[in-house]
């Protein structure tokens, strides 16, 4: 009994040892504190509109100057006039579909960012999206599952050489479904194949800004196209997290390729002027 309680003893010490030699091995002081809750930083244009855009530095829609070939020129034209008529256009996250990458990067609300060695993890509090940067140093699997919000390889750097990170530079690719840039339904191309590049790095004079430049690389464009983003952290100690469950109160609906509403009384109605019924085949007309 004395000799098993022994090795029970010496079992425990060195399963210990592993925890303590894999905890030190994750030097929190070699990376940067980006801890907190995170928003957008509000400009000039978020005075005209709530929503925001792709170039928080402009206003939405053609003022973008999105660098779109002639082909998604004229896609994002139907969309915005579909838009003034009443429509959705392109848009769907009206319909609760996820913002996906590059889009989510807007930050409609609140941003946590939890950072491991292994990699690092942004939480969305919109539709509760979520990202991981492997940063283990991991290559492109050969199968790649496509997702709306890709797959994200980052690498830690130190650009000024003093033995902390302070550049966080990532790589995105592996997606699926439609994807645009804000609401006004940006698009990119079908093929999916975009590359999307991102160097995050916290503000020099100001260790409560974060900046994230994001460089999109698709078909869809006539050159790869970069933007600045900036997050503020939020001043709280215990900040307040909600929760935002897009299907609550949805009057949105999605059929076919069009867009319609629930009334008060919970009856289909148009979202435009002169808006066709949906297909209704399956129905038997009233009496």
């Amino acid at each position: 009994m004395i000799y098993r309680s022994l090795i029970g003893a010496i079992a425990l010490t060195a399963a210990m040892g592993l925890m303590a030699s894999s905890v030190a091995a994750f030097d929190e002081a070699k990376y940067p504190d980006w801890k907190g809750q995170w928003s957008r930083l509000r400009t000039l244009r978020d005075q005209v509109s709530p929503n925001p855009s792709f170039d928080p530095n402009k206003f939405q829609g053609r003022a973008q100057e999105a660098p779109l070939t002639p082909e998604y020129q004229a896609i994002l034209e139907a969309s915005l006039a579909d838009q003034v008529a009443g429509g959705s256009g392109l848009d769907r996250d009206y319909v609760c579909f996820p913002a996906g990458m590059p889009r989510m990067m807007n930050v409609y609300s609140t941003m946590e960012i939890i950072v491991v060695p292994e990699v690092t993890h942004i939480l969305m509090g919109f539709l509760n999206e979520n990202r991981r940067i492997f940063t283990d140093g991991r290559g492109w699997p050969e199968n790649l599952d496509p997702a709306v919000a890709g797959y994200s390889i980052g690498q830690w750097i130190d650009t000024s050489g003093n033995g902390r990170y302070d550049l966080l530079a990532v790589e995105t690719r592996g997606f699926r479904g439609l994807r645009t840039l804000d609401s006004t339904a940006i698009p990119l191309h079908h093929d999916n194949q975009s590359i999307i590049k991102e160097r995050f790095f916290s503000d020099k004079a100001d260790r409560d800004v974060l900046h994230d430049e994001v460089t999109v690389i698709d078909h869809a464009f006539t050159r790869p196209w970069t933007v600045m983003k900036d997050y503020g952290r939020s001043k709280e100690a215990r900040p307040a997290w909600h929760e935002s469950v897009c299907l609550e109160q949805n009057q949105h609906v999605r059929i076919g390729d069009d867009s319609y509403m629930l009334s008060a009384d919970g009856l289909l109605m148009p979202a435009k002027k002169d808006q066709p019924p949906p297909d209704l085949r399956y129905f038997k007309p009233r009496k």
